[in-house]
């Protein structure tokens, strides 16, 4: 019940920020927005259609047709994570802020709705539309989500064209690109860790001075090479980003010919980093 808990509050705030990043920015700039948001706004400029009430419309109808892609908990989290967005959508339609800047408007824009969409995903929900398809590409195509999104969102937003004009349409990419880069450290983690793999013949002394000088802990892995069949021992470490160089050094001095592979890690739980909780 805590987690759930957490979730809804999450789910909420998530769907606020995407609210104000529409309301606050992207409608009084005449930007575009991606996805059902993009189609949303462009009947708005055309209709003056509510926004809240055409995106609850249309994300139902995609909810429809992408639930066999979402488990039941994905779905129970996008229907409430899309009524959250359409209702706030409509009760923040009036506010404004008084800013003409019209780049700090799409870099705000860009911010809050990548933020917003990024708590909603991090929790296991979705905005509906095209993130649906992102989700289905992830599943099918092994895309990863925020750029999947990214490339769907394009894909409405230029179709706006003729209706925003060229130098809006441009703001729109940027505020499209800084959402994503926003979404993806939100889902990432806010805590960003690398994995490292060695092959040396040095590994001892190399795991010695990883020991003494970063003072992290080391993992020996056995494993053995296909075209020699000899047995080595693979050195698995992870570390933070700051650490990459200093851990570059100790491998060169160690063994100039060692063999490093250095992988992005989501979340690292456990001794050293953040407690498992339960």
């Amino acid at each position: 019940m805590r987690r759930i808990g957490k979730d809804m509050l999450f789910l909420a705030i998530g769907a606020f920020l995407f609210a104000l990043a529409v309301n606050l920015f992207v409608i009084p700039n005449d930007f575009g927005e991606g996805g059902v948001t993009g189609v949303t706004i462009i009947l708005y400029y055309l209709f003056q259609w509510s926004p809240g009430l055409v995106s609850l419309i249309l994300n139902s109808v995609l909810l429809v047709i992408g639930y066999k892609f979402l488990d039941k908990r994905t779905i129970l989290y996008t229907i409430i994570a899309v009524v959250l967005n359409s209702l706030f959508l409509h009760l923040t339609k009036d506010w404004s802020i008084e800013s003409h800047e019209l780049m700090v408007n799409a870099i705000f824009a860009g911010v809050f709705g990548g933020a917003g969409i990024g708590l909603i995903i991090r929790v296991g929900g979705s905005t509906a539309g095209t993130t649906i398809l992102a989700r289905i590409a992830n599943k099918v195509l092994d895309w990863n989500v925020s750029y999947a999104l990214l490339f769907f969102d394009l894909l409405v937003a230029f179709s706006s064209y003729f209706i925003i004009g060229a130098e809006r349409l441009m703001l729109t990419i940027v505020l499209l690109y800084i959402a994503t880069k926003v979404m993806d450290f939100i889902i990432e983690g806010l805590n960003p860790k690398k994995a490292v793999t060695i092959i040396s013949r040095e590994q001892d002394r190399i795991a010695e001075q990883v020991n003494l000088v970063m003072n992290r802990g080391v993992t020996v892995l056995q494993g053995r090479g296909y075209y020699t069949k000899e047995s080595k021992e693979v050195l698995y470490i992870v570390i933070s980003k700051q650490e990459v160089a200093t851990l570059k050094k100790i491998v060169k001095a160690a063994d100039k010919d060692a063999f490093l592979t250095i992988h992005d890690v989501r979340d690292v739980f456990g001794e050293g980093f953040v407690e498992l909780s339960k």
